[in-house]
């Protein structure tokens, strides 16, 4: 197994400068003033800290899905004498976060603020529990005897040792100062982590380590992440909202007019941040945290109104076509349920219909890409089942009154393989979203070039809704084209300038079937991420 490079990224900051995406036409900008001037504000002695995450994958066997829950988080100060004064949690509510780390190879999300006294620390505590595998076994043989070979398998490992990491080497120590950013990247390398039974050791050797993060630079996209979930209230009038996340913490949500408000609905106010209302599901993009602690918003995407159920999965099987009905079904591994609904339980495997026009009273699916303001190449469509690809994120509204629960299993004990949960449902729509993908450069031609993937399983379905895939292949290229608008992370100049041939890299785009002539894939890139250190 490959490793994966998680980092949890700790932002200190009294006064942070936004770094806020550009406009376009599918993007409106709020033209208010800043949010939060009528908020109470922190006492100088403290300064709000924020907790991000973000990955790179495992590979081998396929991992379709790891979730781990992070229930505890704190900073020991380098003395009882200091200013810091005693362990500041960082997970205020007490609340396990759950962090599918699969999701986060390109991607940051956001998990927490708090304020801290100012002073010096000199270690960071984590505490995980719950983790959760889902794999694809295209290897040659089974999985201890029970995860057979073309089987998709889901697996709570044993967590062996302590669930309790405490991070004391350099950085540390560290002093949190007002008016001073600070960010701490925790790498989490999951072929360390992960021992040869299966088991999970938190405390292995190298298994997770920190480092600092450099000063940002104002063209740099946001580092802080994102956030998704319920608005609570919202006050049109001081420009702010209050979200629910799916793990129960409240936060506020400050907008400005450099705000740019993705996918919203018409109302009697285009555009505006009255639009929105109690319930509605939303994912924000922070561009900082503020001195009152709240969160400034580079971004704010619609993602459902009250009442409808979305979900975002990756697209794992597609089974031949026709199908008895003339439908299409898709296999999706779940990774968001904004509303955490128990029948959709992240992780499971759905066997998702989707009908074209015309075929037997039902109703269409209709399709669209989440552009977010990204301008998509001519050619590249997302119009029917033809562009379904494994491989692909997308957004399904559920179709009212079409969702079937899974059959409700017993779950395996801990450390025993068994089948992911399968419930099923209607798309009333399909929205493509951008995949993360992670590989080696090479065929360097602008602006397109070469990326090889570890493989992904190509499947479809049989009559019995049983999977049927290849045998393991090592490598996958997919043609990587970039635009103007694509962004660049780590390289020595952030362009396309800037890649070379075996270069890793982690990117995130939207992906394409094959056309024409070339077998292979396209993704249109919107960011590309340089793994300076080859880390996998």
């Amino acid at each position: 197994m490959r490793k994966a490079l998680s980092i949890l990224a700790i932002f200190v900051t009294a006064a942070v400068a936004a770094w806020l995406c550009g406009c376009s036409s599918a993007m409106t900008s709020l033209n208010q003033g800043t949010g939060g001037s009528n908020q109470t504000q922190t006492p100088a002695s403290t300064v709000p800290v924020s907790l991000t995450i973000t990955d790179d994958p495992p590979a081998g066997v396929s991992v379709l899905f790891f979730q781990v829950s992070l229930t505890a988080a704190s900073l020991q100060p380098a003395s009882q004498q200091s200013t810091a004064g005693s362990p500041v949690s960082l997970l205020p509510s007490g609340n396990p976060i759950e962090i599918d780390v699969t999701q986060l190879q390109a991607l940051s999300a956001f998990l927490s603020t708090v304020n801290v006294p100012a002073g010096s620390y000199s270690s960071l505590s984590l505490t995980f529990a719950s983790p959760q595998l889902v794999i694809f076994n295209n290897s040659d043989q089974s999985i201890a005897g029970t995860c057979a070979v073309g089987s998709v398998c889901q697996l709570t490992p044993v967590i062996d040792n302590s669930a309790t990491v405490n991070l004391s080497s350099s950085p540390f120590p560290v002093t949190v100062a007002p008016n001073s950013p600070l960010g701490l990247l925790i790498d989490y390398h999951l072929n360390t982590i992960i021992q040869s039974d299966l088991s999970v050791n938190l405390a292995a050797p190298n298994g997770i380590s920190v480092s600092q993060l450099p000063p940002s630079a104002p063209l740099q996209p946001p580092q802080f992440g994102f956030l998704t979930g319920t608005v609570e209230s919202v006050s049109a009038s001081q420009t702010q909202f209050t979200m629910q996340t799916a793990w129960g913490r409240t936060f506020t949500i400050d907008t400005n007019s450099s705000t740019e408000l993705v996918d919203w609905p018409p109302c009697a106010s285009p555009g505006a941040l009255s639009c929105l209302s109690a319930g509605a599901i939303v994912r924000v993009q922070i561009a900082s945290v503020e001195s009152d602690g709240d969160l400034l918003a580079a971004e704010v995407t619609w993602l459902q109104a009250a009442g409808q159920q979305t979900v975002v999965g990756t697209i794992v099987g597609i089974p031949p076509l026709p199908l008895p009905f003339g439908e299409t079904i898709i296999q999706l591994i779940l990774h968001q349920n904004p509303t955490a609904s128990t029948n959709l339980p992240i992780g499971a495997m759905a066997l998702v219909d989707v009908w074209a026009p015309g075929i037997g009273g039902h109703t269409a699916t209709t399709y669209s890409i989440d552009a977010n303001g990204f301008t998509i190449p001519s050619g590249y469509t997302f119009a029917s089942s033809n562009d379904l690809a494994v491989g692909q994120t997308v957004q399904v509204t559920v179709a009212p009154g079409s969702l079937q629960p899974p059959t409700p299993v017993a779950s395996p004990n801990m450390g025993v393989w068994g089948p992911p949960p399968e419930p099923s449902f209607t798309a009333s729509s399909l929205q493509l979203e951008p995949s993360q993908l992670t590989g080696t450069v090479s065929a360097i031609s602008s602006p397109d070039f070469t990326l090889s993937v570890a493989s992904f399983p190509q499947c479809g379905v049989t009559d019995s809704n049983t999977i049927a895939c290849p045998q393991y292949v090592a490598l996958i290229p997919y043609d990587a084209v970039t635009t103007s608008q694509t962004t660049y992370q780590g390289f020595s100049s952030d362009d396309f300038g800037g890649l070379a041939d075996n270069d890793v890299v982690s990117v995130n785009g939207w992906l394409f079937p094959a056309s024409g002539s070339t077998s292979a894939r396209t993704i249109v890139l919107k960011n590309v991420v340089l793994r300076a250190d080859g880390i996998f």
